[in-house]
């Protein structure tokens, strides 16, 4: 007889995060870490065995019939990633845009209309644009607050899609607001929750019905591994997700599933640091005469910070500062100047990064549109554990080049 140990009812978060999918038990003793578990064919016992395990995944059930369903690895990474987002079902993707697009082609039509904040992770318009459109499927991008989302829902609405915080600029919305609009009309609203890594902030407590993460980044936190994650609230919801997720062929790899696992366990005390370390330089970015602004919604004077304080638990590692008086080549200049920081397109991992917005990217969001900012460079900070002192340094020689022309 196998026994898996399982968390308390009334377990605190990071205590779930160590006891939530761990290897179970058997004849009285068992491994720490669920084993890595890889095969394409699953045997079965019998005929009546195989059918009736078919019978009970076709019901919804989690259950193992094919090595693509993925096996003990895979459902313990879904059992923790779901307990994590407080949600019912998770299921896995090979990239976070991938679990972007599963959630659209799941809850969309030929003929459905969405509302997508436009501020959200820009390779999301570009699935509109090479899929969506070509099925018939209107995504209208939209300022994210709830005058907006009001007067833009229409009969053929389907879906609201947001970010929280937002990409590049860290806009904070309103979700419980938000969400309690989309509910009104029987709308489901899915949130990019990448930012904070389902540790700081759980959407679905909130009013959402969909989290979606890249764990590619926080949950991962080596910079190792690529993967998606969506965790949906409701049983309903997993079973749109379940057809679409298996008409896609949609599947992670054992060991990519055991990194993200392994990453998901150390997710509370890497935040933690990577939270101390950004606000360091965050506090810091705002003495400089060569910063315009810093966005980053643990800092106090942040337009979004009362809604930070009120909907979120910490801030991670990620911020972005415009410069107040460079051009984009000396933006680059800055960049190439760091040493600490790598230059690099993802973030999460245990290293600092840096890169320069695009500024196509920028002019999509209506924040940076009506800000009075457009045509500074914006640098993105991913703030990793390295000591924030040397950090500061760093970016202080670089401005200092900055300066000397």
């Amino acid at each position: 007889m196998s026994t898996r140990r399982a968390p308390r009812p009334n377990a605190r978060p990071a205590t779930r995060l160590l006891h939530t999918g761990t290897a179970a038990l058997t004849a009285g003793s068992g491994p720490v870490n669920i084993p890595v578990v890889r095969t394409s064919t699953v045997r079965f016992e019998n005929s009546a065995r195989h059918a009736e395990l078919h019978h009970r995944r076709a019901a919804g059930e989690r259950v193992a019939s094919y090595g693509r369903h993925g096996l003990d690895t895979h459902q313990a990474l879904e059992e923790a990633v779901a307990d994590l987002e407080q949600g019912h079902r998770a299921f896995l993707a090979p990239s976070g845009l991938s679990a972007i697009t599963l959630v659209l082609l799941a809850l969309l039509s030929p003929g459905d209309h969405a509302l997508v904040a436009d501020n959200v992770y820009a390779p999301l318009r570009r699935v509109d644009q090479t899929l969506l459109q070509r099925l018939g499927i209107t995504l209208e991008y939209i300022r994210p607050d709830a005058e907006t989302l009001r007067q833009r829902i229409t009969e053929r609405t389907r879906l609201v899609y947001l970010e929280s915080p937002s990409s590049l600029l860290y806009e904070l919305i309103d979700l419980p607001l938000l969400a309690g609009i989309a509910r009104e009309r029987g709308i489901p609203v899915a949130v990019d929750n990448t930012w904070s890594g389902g540790w700081f902030h759980q959407p679905l407590t909130l009013g959402a019905n969909l989290s979606i993460q890249a764990a590619t980044k926080y949950i991962s936190g080596h910079s190792d591994l690529m993967q998606g994650i969506v965790v949906v609230d409701s049983p309903a919801l997993a079973a749109r997700l379940a057809r679409t997720h298996e008409a896609l062929g949609l599947t992670v790899g054992a060991d990519d599933a055991y990194l993200a696992l392994r990453g998901l366990r150390t997710l509370g005390v890497r935040l933690a640091q990577h939270q101390q370390h950004a606000l360091q330089v965050a506090q810091w970015l705002q003495t400089q005469s060569q910063v315009a602004r810093v966005f980053y919604p643990a800092l106090p004077d942040d337009p979004g910070h009362a809604l930070w304080k009120r909907d979120f638990g910490g801030a991670s590692g990620l911020l972005s500062f415009a410069f107040a008086d460079a051009d984009d080549a000396q933006a680059d200049a800055f960049v190439d100047a760091l040493h600490y920081f790598g230059i690099g397109a993802s973030w999460g991992g245990y290293e600092s990064l840096a890169l320069r917005a695009a500024p196509e990217r920028l002019r999509e969001h209506s924040l940076w549109r009506d800000g009075g900012l457009d045509g500074r460079p914006v640098l993105r900070l991913h703030i990793g554990l390295e000591d924030p002192a040397d950090l500061i340094d760093d970016l202080a020689q670089a401005f200092e080049r900055l300066r000397g022309g």
